[in-house]
């Protein structure tokens, strides 16, 4: 069982660390997400950064790739908990990839993902109260920390009593928050960038 958690993992994590906005900019723009705007190698900073046609690119990868780690966990492991452990794993790739310096994205994408994967009901949830936020506010960053902040509980919700499962979903949604200390410094200090459709010329 133990070899079997640790390739859970490790397959999760050089899954996730496939990142859609470098792979995208690098494979088709010839340049670095990272070398544009904050430097994320997130969806955000991609959409700034390039405009929309080749987002969708973006969220094809992350989105495959999270939901693959939670299928290969679940494969492996044969429990709720497994899957969720693939897709945390996948997360923290995406965060922290091995294969770029450990210089990822912010893991909010990723995080919709796993929750689609396993369970449609917390994924709309999600979608839904981060769509009222940032339409609110266009602040795609305050949108992202709070739909982090109720993410575990939406998992003791509807996996009541696998308690496994809501202490992975607590890690990868505290990992997403950490990642997301510069913006909440910004959005303290009134400095945060608003969300824009317009490309940036």
């Amino acid at each position: 069982m133990l070899i079997r958690i640790l390739l859970v993992v490790v397959i999760g994590y050089l899954l996730g660390g496939c990142n859609g906005a470098i792979l995208v900019s690098k494979l088709f723009l010839h340049e670095d997400v990272r070398s544009h705007g904050s430097g994320n190698a997130g969806l955000t900073n991609f959409f700034r950064s390039y405009g929309g046609k080749l987002t969708f690119l973006v969220i094809l990868v992350d989105v495959a790739k999270a939901v693959l780690a939670c299928l290969v966990g679940a494969w492996l492991l044969g429990t709720d908990a497994g899957k969720m452990l693939g897709g945390l794993s996948a997360t923290l790739g995406h965060e922290f990839p091995v294969f770029y310096g450990f210089r990822g994205g912010k893991g909010i994408l990723c995080g919709v993902s796993v929750a689609a994967a396993m369970d449609w009901r917390i994924a709309l949830i999600l979608i839904v109260f981060f769509g009222i936020l940032v339409g609110a506010t266009r602040y795609v960053s305050l949108g992202s920390v709070l739909s982090a902040c109720i993410y575990p509980f939406l998992y003791l919700i509807f996996f009541w009593g696998d308690w496994w499962v809501f202490v992975l979903s607590a890690v990868l949604a505290i990992s997403a928050i950490v990642m997301h200390r510069g913006n909440i410094q910004r959005l303290l200090q009134g400095t945060e960038r608003k969300l824009s459709f317009r490309k940036k010329s």
